[in-house]
């Protein structure tokens, strides 16, 4: 089994390369299945879940190409030979479930098993059902699986109100709509950006949409779907990520590809701690003002808020920040299970519930640490980076899952990070 070794202390000066969005390019992906045409997504990620999915859309009977090194993603669906998503796929990524409304909405029928994924606290589709159910399907859960069956003449329009935001249910229930009868409204719908990504996806492909990035988003249903090219939109939480390194290890690095809007309230608490963000053509610029950081309070919330999927990155930063912080979790509860390991290193972390104390400390102590989900994973790596001593971060296979290349990228600006496996020393 795979783990990465680092020595921390070194100062970070460079550009990093942001990827595709994974999560913008695991809800595209679905999308071939309302057509029978060729779609193409461009700038896609080379990441594990990706090819996940691609086993799933395979094993339904689409094809997928990986061209250009993974880069551009071919996939048509004009001859679907399944409506059955098997748990021994589903299990391995909670997207999977994405694949049920494209089916019910195409052919009228589709089985697809409960899904798996992070185990960062219950994460039920009952909101993806309820907003199915709405245009008239007909659900019935047996056996692990999701029976999912349209009314003769397919789905209907129907106003879908969310009694909480989902971006997974706002995205499943965006693409049945696209070829239902009449009009759809979902309210209190996501508006990340992943969601307006999808939206012009789609309009890109014939559909009716208005309102995508607002609260309520409209879909007037159409006959039929036809191909297109789209540019998979830049990964928020990679850029995030990687914004981080500086911050927490010293140095200046430019993320290329960064945009502010696209976390503009990671930005805002990044300022707070003492970090200049600043903005260019090229992509985002990050640097520490100077000495220590300054301890903040951080609050998840659904965007345009402090995404949950940078909670455990701000916490390694937090961990030798001067002063007190506090970090609140509303979206995920047991989502702090990276602070007994960043413990470990030397942090001073208290847990009560869904909220974290942090206390600084001068500086963290590298340990042998263990990954418990994908974020988890490369906050250690951050914390790593800033520890004295060597870090070795265990159980790195959750880190393929949303980040290509991390020690590539991280060893291109100075870090001193390897991948090795188990049992090997590093190289120096």
């Amino acid at each position: 089994m795979d783990q990465i070794i680092v020595q921390g202390g070194a100062e970070l000066r460079g550009e990093i390369p942001i990827a595709g969005a994974k999560n913008a390019c695991l809800t595209l992906m679905p999308a071939t299945l309302l057509t029978d045409e060729p779609l193409t997504l461009t700038n896609a990620p080379r990441l594990s879940d990706i090819r996940t999915m691609t086993a799933l859309l395979g094993s339904l009977g689409a094809e997928v190409a990986a061209l250009q090194d993974g880069r551009v993603l071919a996939l048509s669906s004009h001859d679907l030979t399944s409506h059955r998503a098997d748990y021994d796929i589903v299990r391995r990524m909670r997207a999977s479930i994405l694949v049920l409304g494209p089916l019910l909405a195409r052919d009228g029928v589709a089985e697809v098993s409960l899904p798996g994924g992070c185990a960062i606290g219950a994460r039920p589709v009952d909101l993806h059902l309820m907003a199915l159910e709405r245009m008239g399907a007909e659900l019935d859960l047996r056996d692990g699986y999701v029976h999912a069956r349209a009314p003769s003449g397919g789905l209907r329009g129907a106003v879908v109100e969310f009694p909480l935001v989902s971006v997974g249910a706002t995205e499943n229930a965006l693409m049945a709509a696209t070829l239902a009868r009449g009009t759809t409204e979902l309210r209190n719908a996501a508006r990340e950006p992943e969601i307006v990504d999808l939206a012009r996806c789609l309009r890109r492909m014939g559909a009716r949409i208005e309102g995508e990035g607002g609260g309520t988003i409209t879909i007037e249903g159409v006959d039929r779907l036809r191909g297109a090219t789209h540019p998979v939109v830049t990964d928020r939480i990679e850029l995030g990520t990687y914004m981080l390194a500086p911050a927490i290890c010293g140095g200046e690095v430019t993320c290329l590809g960064g945009r502010i809007e696209l976390l503009e309230a990671f930005c805002e608490r990044l300022d707070a701690a003492g970090i200049h963000v600043e903005e260019s053509p090229r992509g985002l610029t990050v640097a520490r003002r100077n000495g220590r950081v300054s301890a903040i309070d951080v609050t998840t919330a659904p965007f345009p808020g402090f995404p949950t999927d940078l909670q455990a990155q701000i916490m390694a930063l937090l961990c030798t920040a001067e002063g007190v912080s506090h970090l609140e979790e509303t979206i995920f509860e047991n989502r702090f299970m990276h602070a007994p390991e960043l413990a470990r290193m030397g942090a001073r972390i208290e847990v009560h519930g869904g909220r974290a104390t942090v206390t600084g400390v001068e500086r963290l102590r590298g340990a042998p640490v263990m990954a418990t989900d994908l974020r988890a994973s490369v906050s250690l790596i951050l914390a790593g980076l800033a520890a004295e001593g060597e870090t070795i971060v265990r159980r790195v296979y959750h880190l393929d899952r949303g980040y290509e290349h991390v020690e590539e990228k991280l060893a291109a600006v100075g870090a001193r990070i390897e991948r090795t496996r188990e049992g090997e020393a590093a190289h120096g």
